[in-house]
């Protein structure tokens, strides 16, 4: 079932950054998440972390390699899986706090909707092929960490083929209801 994020957001002012040896804390998240949604990438899943704008020095998928992957455009961070316990979510949020633009938002919750989501999965094919065609291209890339960036389109392709589709129902039932549903309950059906 959908895992809600934002409370351990609100209380990661005291978290430790990941990988920090001096025990470095993340500091407010207003401080560093502050993207804009009208500014998001269209490749970012639907939740309430999405990159808009980030920085291109690639550096959010040396934190957080299993959420993360970049764009071809700008090499701007992607969000491709929302995190789905405290630990994911200070690794998101420390890739956030490495971000110099900011650039990275967790209102997320604040403007999807059951709708936007449906319209979203619609357009995976659209999705699916911006993956295919840029892991193809860097997967034979002399530059080490393009390949290594491919590996984690490969990964973001085969959570679309395996896993999204009922993260994207859990994620418009919490929209929905702000709960998860009961044992008796259904999970929106994202094909209408």
């Amino acid at each position: 079932m959908y895992w809600d994020p934002l409370p351990t957001v609100i209380a990661s002012q005291t978290l430790p950054s990941a990988g920090s040896e001096q025990g470095c804390q993340l500091g407010p998240p207003g401080d560093y998440l502050r993207g804009e949604w009208a500014e998001r990438d269209w490749r970012n899943v639907p939740g309430p972390f999405y990159g808009a704008g980030t920085d291109s020095c690639w550096a959010g998928r040396l934190v957080a390699p299993e959420h993360i992957v970049y764009e071809d455009d700008f090499g701007s961070e992607v969000v491709f899986r929302q995190p789905r316990n405290v630990r994911e979510t200070q690794l998101v949020l420390t890739a956030a706090a490495s971000d110099p633009f900011c650039a990275y938002a967790y209102d997320g919750d604040d403007h999807w909707t059951l709708e936007l989501i449906r319209r979203w999965w619609a357009e995976r094919a659209r999705l699916t092929e911006w993956i295919d065609r840029v892991d193809h291209a860097w997967s034979a890339s002399e530059r080490e960490d393009e390949r290594e960036n491919a590996q984690g389109l490969r990964t973001y392709r085969r959570y679309v083929n395996d896993g999204l589709e009922t993260y994207l129902r859990e994620y418009g039932f919490w929209l929905e209801h702000r709960r998860a549903p009961k044992p008796a309950e259904i999970l929106p059906d994202l094909n209408h």
